[in-house]
């Protein structure tokens, strides 16, 4: 079928990735981490054998449906890091970085090993060359004993530990989609400031950004404000209402443009930060406490 851009299709991505069109340009592939979690639509109690052949698969059925150049960010748990590697590979991918993505929260305590502290991200792309990578430069706070700051900001490196996670406490701000009773509509929720990343670095205005697995549609609703074409699936028809009112509404939370002078130093951000036709489609509304009720 004709690929249906600007909107998130309700489904198993496994079944309706075979039936887009090509032409896809970046994935962002963050799939339920296979953690006995309580999803409605999702086993999310397979044996690592199932698990990691439907990862495989769907990592394949991406690449087939991917632009030459065209990239993939695949986030997993630290302890899945071998295996992610070898369902790229194995699925045709070209690993570019294992970026860390550091935890600005306590690590997760062990008794017989280092504490957790980070998850990965796999950047991978299809064929030899990305087609488009931007060296996105920023604007870190100076670190602790540095007498002098910098005069155009810090290339962003494969580490990335100045992005806070959205954790089930307070920490997760305002961001964190609520019910009418305060409860964490989404415990998965990744941040906004994770995707602007992303999708800043290895794509321009107009290209499309698909997200298999789209739960609350953050990466939707950045590419949408940076004027990208964007493609979502979700399996949970619940969390497809959640993302269908995210992005028909701009929370304040959600806005990009708080992050724009943290990447000023940006060589060519004039090109890739466009906030054109498609973010003027949001409606604004200064007060969104919660999408429900």
């Amino acid at each position: 079928m004709k690929m249906s851009l600007n909107k998130v299709l309700n489904g198993n991505c496994q079944s309706i990735i075979p039936e887009i069109e090509s032409g896809i340009d970046l994935t962002f592939l963050d799939p339920p981490f296979n953690q006995k979690k309580d999803y409605r639509f999702f086993n999310d109690d397979l044996s690592e054998t199932e698990y990691w052949n439907m990862m495989t698969d769907i990592s394949k059925k991406i690449y087939d449906k991917t632009n030459v150049g065209g990239a993939i960010y695949f986030m997993q748990r630290e302890k899945n890091t071998e295996n992610v590697l070898k369902c790229l590979r194995e699925s045709g991918w070209n690993l570019q970085n294992l970026i860390i993505w550091k935890k600005k929260t306590s690590a997760v305590p062990c008794s017989n090993r280092f504490g957790k502290h980070y998850q990965i991200i796999a950047y991978s792309i299809k064929g030899k060359k990305a087609k488009v990578f931007n060296k996105l430069r920023i604007d870190p706070e100076l670190p602790a004993n540095y007498k002098q700051g910098y005069t155009n900001g810090v290339f962003v490196t494969d580490v990335w530990d100045d992005i806070r996670e959205l954790t089930s406490g307070y920490f997760a701000g305002d961001e964190a989609i609520r019910d009418d009773i305060g409860e964490r509509f989404h415990k998965q929720q990744s941040p906004v400031s994770l995707l602007l990343r992303i999708i800043l670095s290895s794509t321009l205005q107009n290209e499309v950004v698909f997200d298999p697995f789209s739960g609350t549609g953050t990466t939707l609703v950045v590419a949408k404000q940076l004027n990208r074409k964007y493609l979502g699936i979700e399996i949970d028809p619940e969390n497809v209402k959640c993302i269908e009112d995210r992005l028909n509404i701009l929370r304040d939370s959600d806005d990009i443009r708080k992050y724009l002078k943290y990447y000023r130093h940006t060589e060519n951000l004039d090109k890739i930060w466009v906030s054109g036709k498609n973010s003027e489609r949001f409606v604004k509304k200064e007060e969104v406490n919660t999408l429900f009720g």
